[in-house]
């Protein structure tokens, strides 16, 4: 055969293969097939270019992985939830809220007889202003400590002043990592103004979806390139007014009020409310799946003391009214003041302004009148324009979502202070200025949450710690209570309890005179001449050298408490104990320091 005659062949057959080829492409059979694969292809080539960029920056140390329990650096047997964790929500360069939270330590690896409870809330719950001694888990600790002797207790603090519910249930699936025993929920006040609230000028999106979306992305390191990317274009014009001396000396009250007026029932007021609802179901549903305890708290505010934030001026005729009424009451006429106050309080029933019936509740709780005082200075609350403190219907919330899950126990917080208060107002009683509670409401707070646990506890060697006994051993010192009073003071030196002059610069700040040594070195922590370390030593040695065996005992145990790692203090603890013959707790702080000793610290 010819070599012409082979090659001829040799096309006739490549051209007779590629039209086969063809009709096989073409065939209806395969068309489909063909189609789903270019779908596929296109839909393949974005995921991929995402995939490629998320790795590149991570190969490239590009953002940052901000998990919510770190390593101790002082001891490897202990860990401690993030100081820093609201850096979490915020671009690289953004100008951060100056909140923290306190270091606290839980073992990295839970005991076999380990009994573990988290704290969750914002500053309530936190302790503000005195620290973590008066919070939930500073009060608790102790007292959980000698009422389950055979167990190694662990109260964590993880709330965080100015966190709502969206930063509570961003932190739930970390916390169920830790193997919780309980969890104790004091929250609701920061819905409309904390941290990614409706109604805060520190807001992530525009909806709640959105929000925990971005809740969902916030790991990803090309979510944070795009976040870092605008936030660099979009702040540059505010940076310099962010960044100056008068703007960093404000209060955080001062700056995150970005809707002053949130009406009752207006868009902005039921976004709050649906946001919390429904943040609260996704936290419980968690906890739920988990098998884990729920302590729920209702949540109170200032409402007898503390006139509302933002509210219509009243009228003249509201005036006349209220000054109609006053002088009956200064004329002792009392059945007419309350026959006038009724009739007054049914004219104004549908009446929006905050401080008319705040100063109607004021006569009825000169009457002595404590349903009609208790309508009225609530209602007043609730129609603050300036919604720094809970609406009641964020009560009504947590009552209905208590009911809803086997594993929650309702811990009716408001009703425990109201019992507390005359007439059962809560006032300036419990309160140092519009929600935040003094030494005794705090102690009161945590006495709930521990009648609440002490009914639903399992455990056949618990030891009930009656409440005289926990409020002489209450873990805060004088040092620290002047130390939260002097903060105090100046929140209210500023926005929104003080007007500010017309060049928007706050007062200079008096504190008042440290009368003995606790009270100045308290003072001298405020004014950071010295840190909370130092302070506290200088307690302990002071007592120390007054032979005050009840303060040396209460400031070693806050001083071995707040350094677990620290072998010394905890062995001082341990021998103090020892002393008092209480060997439970002896034992306790006696391994404590022989887990800190360097020999064990591998």
């Amino acid at each position: 055969m010819s070599q012409h005659h082979h090659t001829s062949r040799k096309k006739t057959g490549d051209t007779r293969a590629k039209k086969n080829a063809d009709k096989l492409i073409q065939s209806p059979a395969l068309a489909p097939r063909r189609k789903a694969l270019m779908w596929l292809i296109t839909l393949s080539i974005p995921i991929v270019f995402f995939v490629v960029s998320e790795l590149l920056l991570r190969l490239f140390a590009y953002g940052q992985s901000l998990p919510l329990f770190i390593a101790n650096p002082a001891n490897s047997h202990y860990i401690l939830p993030r100081p820093d964790i609201v850096r979490r929500y915020f671009a690289q360069d953004a100008d951060l809220p100056s909140v923290t939270m306190e270091a606290n330590f839980l073992l990295k690896e839970k005991p076999s007889n380990g009994y573990r409870v988290f704290v969750q809330g914002g500053s309530t719950a936190a302790g503000f202003p005195y620290g973590l001694g008066a919070s939930l888990a500073g009060m608790l600790d102790k007292r959980l400590r000698a009422s389950l002797p055979q167990h190694h207790v662990e109260v964590v603090n993880t709330a965080l002043a100015a966190v709502n519910s969206y930063t509570v249930l961003d932190l739930a699936d970390e916390i169920i990592a830790q193997q919780p025993d309980a969890i104790l929920l004091y929250m609701g006040h920061n819905e409309y103004l904390g941290l990614l609230g409706v109604g805060s000028n520190y807001t992530a999106a525009n909806s709640q979806a959105s929000t925990l979306l971005f809740l969902q992305l916030q790991e990803l390191r090309l979510f944070q390139l795009l976040q870092n990317t605008y936030q660099q274009l979009s702040h540059q014009d505010r940076d310099a007014e962010a960044k100056t001396s008068s703007s960093q000396s404000r209060t955080f009250m001062a700056k995150v009020a970005k809707h002053k007026d949130i009406a009752m029932d207006s868009d902005l007021y039921r976004a709050g409310l649906e946001q919390f609802s429904t943040n609260l179901t996704l936290l419980l549903d968690k906890y739920q799946a988990a098998g884990i305890q729920v302590f729920l708290a209702t949540i109170a505010s200032n409402i007898a003391d503390q006139k509302p934030f933002a509210s219509a001026e009243l009228t003249a005729q509201q005036q006349a009214a209220l000054g109609n009424i006053q002088s009956l009451v200064a004329a002792q006429q009392t059945q007419s003041a309350i026959s006038a106050s009724d009739e007054l309080a049914q004219r104004w029933n549908s009446d929006n302004s905050a401080l008319a019936h705040f100063a109607l509740g004021q006569i009825y709780r000169q009457l002595g009148q404590a349903s009609a005082a208790q309508q009225q200075l609530t209602l007043a609350k609730d129609l603050d324009l300036l919604r720094f403190r809970a609406p009641s219907e964020i009560n009504h919330i947590i009552k209905q979502h208590a009911a809803r899950y086997s594993n929650v126990v309702l811990v009716d917080v408001e009703s425990g202070w109201q019992q507390q208060s005359p007439l059962g107002l809560i006032g300036d009683n419990l309160m140092l200025e519009h929600l935040h509670p003094n030494v005794q409401g705090y102690f009161l707070l945590a006495d709930t949450f521990y009648a609440a646990m002490q009914t639903k506890q399992n455990f056949a060697d618990w030891q009930s710690i009656d409440t005289a006994q926990a409020w002489k051993e209450r873990p805060l010192l004088p040092a620290e209570e002047y130390l939260g009073f002097a903060k105090i003071l100046q929140l209210k030196n500023d926005y929104p309890f003080t007007q500010l002059s017309a060049d928007r610069k706050v007062q200079a700040l008096r504190l008042p005179p440290a009368d003995d040594w606790q009270l100045a070195l308290g003072k001298s922590h405020f004014l950071k001449q010295i840190d909370w370390l130092t302070m506290m030593q200088r307690c302990l040695s002071q007592y120390q050298a007054e032979n005050n065996l009840a303060m040396t005992l209460k400031t070693a145990v806050l001083l071995a408490d707040a350094l677990p790692h620290d072998p010394v203090i905890n062995a001082f603890v341990a021998n103090l104990y020892v002393g008092l013959k209480q060997p439970a707790l002896a034992d306790y702080y006696k391994k404590r320091s022989e887990l800190a000793t360097p020999s064990s610290n591998s």
